[in-house]
C-alpha cells in the first residue's frame, strides 16, 4: 500500500553533449565539412581551437548559419591557415560532366 502511494519521480534526461566538430558540422553547407577536413589534415591542433571557438559562438547564438565552404575557407585564410584544396573544373556537355582534360581531348581528334 505504501509502494503505491510513491509517486514515480521523473528522471531529468539530459541531451547528449555534442563534440564541438558535430556542432559545427550542423551549420556548414556546400563543401564546407570538406574545408574543415583538409585544414584539419594540414593545422590539426589549430583547427581543433578554432571548432571549439566556433562551437562556442554558435551554441551561445553569435554565430548562426548556414556557412559555406567559401565562407569558411575565407575566414580561415583570414586568420592565417593557408592551405589549398583539391579543385576540379568540369564542363557540362549534353547533359554529362567532363574534366576539362576530356574536353581537349576531344577537341584535338
Amino acid at each position: 500500500m505504501i509502494l503505491s502511494q510513491e509517486k514515480p519521480t521523473a528522471v531529468a534526461v539530459e541531451a547528449p553533449k555534442l563534440s564541438p566538430r558535430e556542432v559545427i558540422q550542423k551549420i556548414l553547407t556546400g563543401r564546407g565539412a570538406e574545408v574543415m577536413e583538409t585544414a584539419r589534415r594540414y593545422y590539426p591542433k589549430e583547427v581543433g581551437i578554432i571548432e571549439e571557438n566556433l562551437a562556442r559562438m554558435i551554441e551561445s547564438g553569435r554565430l548562426k548559419g548556414p556557412v559555406s565552404g567559401e565562407e569558411l575557407y575565407s575566414f580561415l585564410r583570414r586568420v592565417g591557415l593557408s592551405f589549398s584544396m583539391d579543385t576540379k573544373i568540369r564542363v557540362k556537355e549534353h547533359g554529362e560532366l567532363k574534366t576539362l582534360e576530356e574536353k581537349f581531348r576531344e577537341g584535338v581528334r
